[in-house]
């Protein structure tokens, strides 16, 4: 369970008050089902891996949160995990994690270990959310003692199986609901200015700017190349405000700020954001995109690593 004191923390840096939170979290609406359309997909794959409930989440509704693994652990492979729904409305993320498993996870588990988390946020998902019933952003709070419960169960389980992970992927998107909405109720509930950032047509890949691995993001967009379009950079070199390193790759400080790519000691991270409002592709292309940085990143690792 969730601190309560780290709650009212992240309370107090609001502006909104306990009436502002709740007013807000009454206007959200169930639009679909997380388990018709995530518990049912992962409840399908109980055959090929190991499925555990690694917590609850006790809003309205109760929401069991799952983590799969692959079968047989083999301690002389170096462990993989992949993370999608962090922010729930960013559908592509537990999608392209589910097909992964479900298409390709086969052909890397004679090298590596994997633990999936599709959807860290299903209230996020089943309301096409960025918050959590909190008003917090559970990709903003990865560090001791969070106040999202979200993010307090997947660090806790982890933490627990004591595994050494090489490789973090954590799969998201940008859409045109982050100006539209998510950004203006940023600065709402925070008393801040609203400032628009350019939403970048097209795939790109987020770094860490403490240990960028810079071939291995190239890997990554390479492979998502092949599939669909990559992010340009603006007039100004910059994609959604910060300075591109390479072709469609930023970085960000990922565990200063409480990024869920951060939330692990891995070796090699990147957080993926596909754009789903482009007009130049489809919802299947979304999710091929993703299950292609994954491959990519993997594929990456086996040329470049004895694995």
């Amino acid at each position: 369970m969730v601190n309560e004191e780290s709650r009212v923390a992240a309370f107090d840096k609001m502006s909104w008050n306990k009436e502002q939170r709740q007013e807000w979290y009454k206007q959200q609406k169930v639009v679909r089902s997380y388990q018709q359309e995530v518990v049912s997909k992962i409840e399908a794959l109980t055959s090929e891996l190991d499925i555990s409930k690694y917590g609850e989440l006790d809003y309205e509704s109760c929401y069991s949160l799952f983590v799969l693994k692959t079968t047989n652990f083999n301690a002389n492979n170096p462990t993989i995990l992949i993370t999608g729904g962090v922010h729930g409305y960013e559908t592509s993320g537990v999608h392209g994690a589910l097909r992964f498993l479900e298409t390709r996870i086969s052909d890397y588990t004679d090298r590596f270990n994997f633990i999936v988390a599709p959807c860290i946020s299903p209230w996020g998902y089943e309301t096409i959310n960025r918050w959590n019933p909190d008003a917090i952003d559970p990709n903003r709070s990865f560090y001791t003692n969070s106040p999202s419960m979200e993010s307090q169960s997947l660090m806790m389980w982890l933490s627990a199986q004591e595994v050494d992970v090489l490789a973090h992927f954590d799969l998201h998107e940008t859409t045109d609901t982050d100006n539209s909405v998510f950004r203006p109720a940023l600065a709402s509930r925070d008393g801040s200015e609203h400032n628009n950032w350019n939403i970048p047509d097209g795939f790109y890949a987020v770094g860490d700017e403490e240990n960028p691995r810079h071939d291995f993001q190239k890997a990554i967009i390479e492979s998502v190349e092949k599939v669909t379009h990559i992010a340009p950079a603006d007039s100004n070199g910059k994609l959604i405000g910060k300075t591109i390193t390479q072709k469609g790759v930023i970085n960000y400080p990922v565990k200063s700020i409480g990024l869920c790519a951060g939330l692990s000691n891995a070796d090699y991270c990147t957080t993926t954001e596909v754009y789903p409002d482009s007009p130049k592709v489809s919802e299947e292309e979304c999710i091929v995109a993703q299950v292609a940085a994954i491959t990519g990143g993997l594929d990456y690792l086996v040329q470049n690593r004895e694995v």
